[in-house]
């Protein structure tokens, strides 16, 4: 008798707060309605309220669980911004909130809350969700950026990574905020539109600072050269000091500073001496034209050897042109080495041992030389030769009297 009763009473309630009125005289009264609702909701739903509050702080705490031991494990792996500690990270700024937001979105349908609470729910989750993947993502590309320029410590990458964190978190949380009111029943196409002027407007007024920008990350990421490194940009060659956000501090080989955009550093042709395996030494040798044929045809054989000798690979010797005032040989051979001193140095010796074997063979090295010719009235040469041929025999029928 007494079920009976309250199965009435809750029956009545039930149907009293089942429709809205259509007219409500103040918002207190609204919320005096949604609060008679939901007293109307836990009155008949509240066994299956309870299992939905015990199997959503289950799912909570399992989540919680599986993220300690991830992050655990990440944590206990070796390295530095490895793909293992990217993930550590990633998991580390997963929230606590969006976890018990997503047991509460899993079991709030078995609950069968009131359609306004379901909606508040499903916003609430909505947002949460959406902005712990904008959190992921931005972690997931900083660590990305982070381990690709983390060779040894990057001074640049240092300064920059405040305004990369900023730069990426204001694209990644517009998008956000676009989807949140996307799925809110929000018409988002005037502020896209919005956006995309505001970008382009920041864009032209600012192109030159991201130009430079852009061009450091470019570096960073590529490496065209680093730190400490000899190169050879437009017409200088220098040592590569400082890479900056702006611009880049190259010291000439004579002693200059050299402060060049990063844009503009790029936008020529860059010949980096630091890893050079080997280098080519050439040398343009010339000899007298009064070598003999045979002398020149054993001169290859001569240049070769002393390179063999020097501890060096032989590329080639040949002969190459009649010169104004000599006969030109060139020769090619390879130092291994990095050291641009070890070059030098070999480049010495092999030039030293080239002088001595051909002196020693008999070779005279040519130098820029002229030889004035006289000849007589009737065209013989005379001086500077010794010994002159004899007068033609028309100069001499001339010669002869009467």
């Amino acid at each position: 008798m007494t079920f009976s009763i309250l199965a009435a009473a809750k029956t009545a309630t039930t149907k009293t707060v089942a429709a809205k009125p259509a007219a409500t005289a103040s918002p207190l009264a609204d919320l005096r309605y949604w609060w008679d609702a939901s007293i109307a909701w836990v009155n008949n739903h509240w066994l299956q309220i309870g299992i939905a509050i015990g199997a959503g702080l289950a799912i909570y705490f399992l989540l919680s669980l599986i993220r300690t031991f991830a992050l655990k494990r990440a944590k206990s792996a070796p390295g530095e911004f490895t793909l293992t500690d990217i993930v550590g990270r990633v998991i580390h700024k997963t929230k606590s909130a969006v976890l018990a937001i997503v047991a509460i979105r899993l079991v709030a349908g078995y609950a069968q809350p009131p359609a306004a609470i379901m909606t508040l729910i499903q916003t609430i989750f909505t947002i949460a969700v959406v902005l712990q993947v904008a959190i992921w993502v931005r972690e997931i590309i900083l660590g990305l950026i982070q381990r690709r320029a983390s060779d040894g410590h990057n001074e640049t990458l240092v300064n920059a990574m405040g305004i990369i964190r900023l730069l990426i978190s204001i694209a990644l949380f517009a998008i956000a905020t676009i989807v949140i009111l996307d799925n809110m029943g929000v018409n988002v196409t005037g502020l896209i539109a919005g956006l995309g002027i505001g970008g382009i407007a920041i864009g032209l007024a600012a192109q030159g600072i991201f130009s430079d920008l852009f061009a450091a990350l470019s570096i960073i990421f590529d490496r065209p050269f680093r730190n400490g490194e000899t190169i050879k940009w437009d017409n200088t060659t220098a040592t590569v000091e400082r890479v900056g956000l702006k611009s880049t501090r190259l010291r000439s080989i004579n002693g200059e500073l050299l402060i060049v955009s990063n844009t503009n550093l790029l936008n020529k042709e860059i010949s980096n001496f630091a890893h050079l395996h080997r280098r080519r030494i050439t040398f343009a040798i010339g000899v007298i034209y009064q070598t003999t044929p045979e002398m020149l045809r054993d001169l290859p054989a001569l240049l070769e050897e002393q390179v063999k000798a020097a501890g060096h690979e032989f590329i080639r010797s040949s002969f190459v042109t009649f010169s104004a005032s000599s006969l030109d040989f060139e020769l090619l051979f390879d130092v291994y080495s990095e050291d641009y001193l070890v070059v030098t140095a070999a480049r010495t010796e092999v030039g030293i041992r080239l002088f001595e074997a051909m002196t020693a063979a008999g070779y005279d090295f040519a130098y820029p030389t002229q030889t004035a010719f006289t000849a007589a009235p009737d065209g013989t040469m005379i001086l500077p030769y010794p010994e002159s041929p004899k007068p033609k025999a028309n100069a001499a029928k001339v010669a002869k009297p009467g």
